[in-house]
């Protein structure tokens, strides 16, 4: 969920680019300019991921404004309310799509856990073991090299450490609980298919990729596992498409 606060930030941010017109297609003919659309795709993608609802013809012209000096079009308190509304509706439609996620979730699991191949653990983690290991087996202290497939339930993916080409290596205890349950039931050279439920993953909290009450699903293929060294906790499906990609530290 965005805040006004937050909002006001990445619209600040891309007020130091000028443009001209959000359909005008632009050449990237020098640094200044290749800097000025990184800014404005950066700021596309933040406000998309924080589901604002804005219109980019107005946005831009505001940002002429500022950068030509231009009297603003809003007072402050005009700018302030209409942050305000804007936020308050995206909290409504944002408590609307978790409880259809969860309602959702919760059919989708009930079904998933008569499949014959489903093992369902007490914390109602679901998976299916597809090869089974021989090598050691994670402790809560130990890190993993592993290689994983993030979707939804709809089969859209969020996260991928194989497209990327690069597997991902994390602390055990560092990320999601549905995650770090299935480490420890995993051996060297396994390969679950894992199942999580929105309270053992992101609960109510929207993720980039991930709406609010997502169930996941995981193909993961535990590599190796290492001796625990000082390392920041990860990211699952925070940051697609980057090579730092990693599961998320859980709450």
């Amino acid at each position: 969920m965005f805040s006004v606060n937050k909002i006001y930030s990445l619209v600040a941010l891309s007020c130091v680019v000028g443009l001209t017109s959000c359909n005008k297609k632009v050449t990237l003919d020098t640094d200044q300019k290749k800097a000025s659309y990184a800014i404005g795709s950066q700021l596309g993608k933040n406000l998309k991921d924080a589901k604002v609802d804005y219109d980019p013809d107005v946005l831009v012209q505001a940002m002429k404004d500022i950068k030509e000096g231009k009297p603003e079009a809003l007072s402050q308190e005009e700018a302030m309310k209409a942050m305000q509304n804007l936020q308050q509706t995206a909290q409504k439609k944002q408590a609307e799509t978790a409880e259809e996620n969860k309602k959702k979730g919760d059919e989708f699991l009930a079904k998933n856990k008569t499949n014959a191949n489903v093992k369902t653990t007490e914390s109602g983690l679901q998976y299916v073991v597809e090869k089974e290991g021989t090598g050691k087996t994670p402790s809560d202290t130990d890190e993993v090299k592993v290689h994983y497939v993030g979707t939804l339930i709809d089969g859209t993916k969020f996260d991928s450490s194989v497209d990327r080409g690069q597997p991902a290596e994390f602390p055990v205890n560092g990320v999601i609980k549905g995650w770090t349950e299935a480490l420890k039931l995993m051996k060297e050279g396994s390969k679950y298919k894992l199942t999580i439920p929105s309270d053992l993953a992101y609960g109510p909290m929207a993720r980039p990729g991930i709406p609010p009450n997502s169930v996941l699903q995981f193909d993961v293929e535990l590599l190796e596992v290492k001796k625990a060294q000082a390392s920041a906790a990860t990211d699952l499906g925070a940051a697609h498409g980057k090579a730092a990609a990693k599961p998320a530290k859980k709450k």
